[in-house]
Protein backbone atom coordinates (compact mmCIF):
# COMPACT_ATOMS: atom_id res chain seq x y z
CA UNK A 1 0.00 0.00 0.00
CA UNK A 2 1.41 3.32 -1.08
CA UNK A 3 0.47 6.13 1.44
CA UNK A 4 1.45 9.82 2.01
CA UNK A 5 2.49 12.69 4.39
CA UNK A 6 2.11 15.69 2.97
CA UNK A 7 1.79 14.55 -0.66
CA UNK A 8 5.12 12.39 -0.50
CA UNK A 9 5.48 8.99 -0.46
CA UNK A 10 6.28 6.96 2.73
CA UNK A 11 7.67 3.61 3.52
CA UNK A 12 5.44 1.57 5.99
CA UNK A 13 7.57 -1.27 7.98
CA UNK A 14 6.18 -4.37 9.47
CA UNK A 15 4.30 -6.94 9.03
CA UNK A 16 0.93 -6.75 7.43
CA UNK A 17 -2.13 -7.52 9.32
CA UNK A 18 -5.17 -8.44 7.26
CA UNK A 19 -8.60 -8.59 8.37
CA UNK A 20 -10.34 -12.25 9.31
CA UNK A 21 -6.17 -12.67 10.96
CA UNK A 22 -5.34 -13.03 14.47
CA UNK A 23 -4.75 -9.63 16.07
CA UNK A 24 -1.30 -9.82 17.05
CA UNK A 25 -0.79 -9.31 20.84
CA UNK A 26 1.54 -5.98 21.55
CA UNK A 27 2.80 -4.33 24.47
CA UNK A 28 2.57 -0.18 24.45
CA UNK A 29 3.40 2.14 27.56
CA UNK A 30 0.43 3.82 29.86
CA UNK A 31 1.23 7.40 30.91
CA UNK A 32 2.64 6.09 34.24
CA UNK A 33 4.70 4.06 32.21
CA UNK A 34 3.00 0.68 32.62
CA UNK A 35 2.75 -1.99 30.36
CA UNK A 36 -0.08 -2.43 28.06
CA UNK A 37 -0.98 -5.16 26.22
CA UNK A 38 -3.80 -5.92 23.56
CA UNK A 39 -4.88 -9.19 25.54
CA UNK A 40 -5.51 -6.90 28.57
CA UNK A 41 -8.78 -6.13 26.84
CA UNK A 42 -9.48 -9.92 26.23
CA UNK A 43 -13.27 -10.55 25.89
CA UNK A 44 -13.94 -7.05 24.61
CA UNK A 45 -14.26 -5.06 21.40
CA UNK A 46 -11.06 -3.19 20.82
CA UNK A 47 -10.95 0.07 18.81
CA UNK A 48 -7.42 0.84 18.14
CA UNK A 49 -6.88 4.70 17.30
CA UNK A 50 -3.45 4.86 15.81
CA UNK A 51 -2.05 8.34 15.43
CA UNK A 52 1.65 9.70 14.59
CA UNK A 53 1.25 12.77 17.01
CA UNK A 54 -1.20 13.45 19.84
CA UNK A 55 0.28 17.09 19.84
CA UNK A 56 -1.46 17.86 15.93
CA UNK A 57 -4.20 19.13 14.53
CA UNK A 58 -5.62 15.91 13.00
CA UNK A 59 -4.43 13.67 15.75
CA UNK A 60 -5.95 16.05 18.34
CA UNK A 61 -9.24 15.70 16.93
CA UNK A 62 -9.26 12.32 16.29
CA UNK A 63 -8.17 11.34 19.56
CA UNK A 64 -11.30 13.90 20.92
CA UNK A 65 -13.22 12.22 18.74
CA UNK A 66 -13.00 8.60 20.17
CA UNK A 67 -13.04 10.20 23.84
CA UNK A 68 -16.37 11.28 22.93
CA UNK A 69 -17.57 7.99 21.04
CA UNK A 70 -16.28 5.90 23.97
CA UNK A 71 -18.95 6.97 26.06
CA UNK A 72 -22.13 5.76 24.49
CA UNK A 73 -20.15 2.49 23.06
CA UNK A 74 -20.68 -0.52 25.69
CA UNK A 75 -18.47 -3.19 25.83
CA UNK A 76 -15.99 -1.38 23.38
CA UNK A 77 -12.13 -0.60 24.58
CA UNK A 78 -10.78 2.44 22.88
CA UNK A 79 -6.67 2.61 22.87
CA UNK A 80 -5.06 5.46 20.87
CA UNK A 81 -1.67 4.84 20.37
CA UNK A 82 1.47 6.86 19.05
CA UNK A 83 5.17 7.27 19.80
CA UNK A 84 4.60 10.59 21.70
CA UNK A 85 6.50 10.16 25.02
CA UNK A 86 4.11 8.89 28.09
CA UNK A 87 4.69 11.95 30.15
CA UNK A 88 3.72 14.20 27.23
CA UNK A 89 0.61 12.30 26.39
CA UNK A 90 -0.30 12.55 30.01
CA UNK A 91 0.29 16.64 30.01
CA UNK A 92 -2.09 16.27 26.65
CA UNK A 93 -4.86 14.53 28.05
CA UNK A 94 -5.05 16.66 31.08
CA UNK A 95 -5.62 19.61 29.25
CA UNK A 96 -7.68 18.29 26.29
CA UNK A 97 -10.22 16.77 28.89
CA UNK A 98 -9.37 13.06 27.91
CA UNK A 99 -10.04 10.26 30.04
CA UNK A 100 -12.47 8.09 28.27
CA UNK A 101 -9.87 5.95 26.45
CA UNK A 102 -6.26 4.61 26.65
CA UNK A 103 -3.99 6.73 25.38
CA UNK A 104 -0.41 4.76 25.36
CA UNK A 105 3.16 5.09 23.97
CA UNK A 106 4.66 2.43 20.77
CA UNK A 107 8.34 4.68 21.68
CA UNK A 108 10.01 2.06 23.55
CA UNK A 109 10.34 -0.55 20.48
CA UNK A 110 7.73 -0.01 18.15
CA UNK A 111 6.65 -3.19 19.72
CA UNK A 112 2.65 -2.29 17.76
CA UNK A 113 3.73 -0.57 14.83
CA UNK A 114 6.03 -3.32 13.78
CA UNK A 115 3.09 -6.17 14.19
CA UNK A 116 0.85 -3.92 12.41
CA UNK A 117 2.90 -2.54 9.62
CA UNK A 118 2.53 1.25 10.13
CA UNK A 119 5.73 2.46 10.87
CA UNK A 120 6.62 5.30 8.73
CA UNK A 121 10.63 4.58 7.96
CA UNK A 122 11.78 8.17 6.97
CA UNK A 123 9.43 9.79 10.19
CA UNK A 124 9.88 7.13 13.32
CA UNK A 125 6.19 7.54 13.32
CA UNK A 126 3.08 5.84 12.64
CA UNK A 127 0.89 6.12 10.02
CA UNK A 128 -2.83 7.26 10.69
CA UNK A 129 -4.84 4.22 11.51
CA UNK A 130 -7.98 2.80 12.82
CA UNK A 131 -8.16 -1.53 13.86
CA UNK A 132 -11.07 -3.10 15.07
CA UNK A 133 -10.33 -6.59 16.74
CA UNK A 134 -13.63 -8.60 17.84
CA UNK A 135 -13.97 -9.70 21.43
CA UNK A 136 -12.23 -13.38 20.09
CA UNK A 137 -9.21 -11.47 19.21
CA UNK A 138 -9.89 -11.69 15.29
CA UNK A 139 -9.02 -8.35 13.50
CA UNK A 140 -12.43 -7.23 12.04
CA UNK A 141 -12.08 -4.00 10.31
CA UNK A 142 -8.88 -1.79 9.31
CA UNK A 143 -8.35 1.48 7.61
CA UNK A 144 -4.80 2.69 7.01
CA UNK A 145 -5.65 6.42 5.87
CA UNK A 146 -3.70 7.07 2.36
CA UNK A 147 -2.44 10.60 3.27
CA UNK A 148 -1.20 10.56 6.83
CA UNK A 149 -2.57 14.38 7.28
CA UNK A 150 -6.05 13.50 6.78
CA UNK A 151 -8.99 11.92 8.78
CA UNK A 152 -9.83 8.33 8.96
CA UNK A 153 -13.54 7.36 8.69
CA UNK A 154 -15.07 7.71 12.09
CA UNK A 155 -18.10 6.49 11.29
CA UNK A 156 -16.93 3.27 9.32
CA UNK A 157 -15.16 2.79 12.18
CA UNK A 158 -17.79 3.19 15.29
CA UNK A 159 -19.91 1.16 13.43
CA UNK A 160 -18.22 -1.74 12.87
CA UNK A 161 -16.70 -1.69 16.72
CA UNK A 162 -21.06 -0.74 17.46
CA UNK A 163 -21.67 -4.42 15.21
CA UNK A 164 -19.30 -6.37 17.23
CA UNK A 165 -19.92 -5.23 20.41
Amino acid sequence: MTITFKENPVTLKGTEVKTGDKAPDFTVLANDLSEVKLSDFDGKTRLISVVPSIDTGVCDEQTRRFNEEASKLDNVEIITISVDLPFAQKRWCAAAGVDNIQVTSDHRNLDFGQKYGVVIEELRLLARSIFVVDKNGKLQYKEIVPEVTHHPDYDKAIEAAKQLA
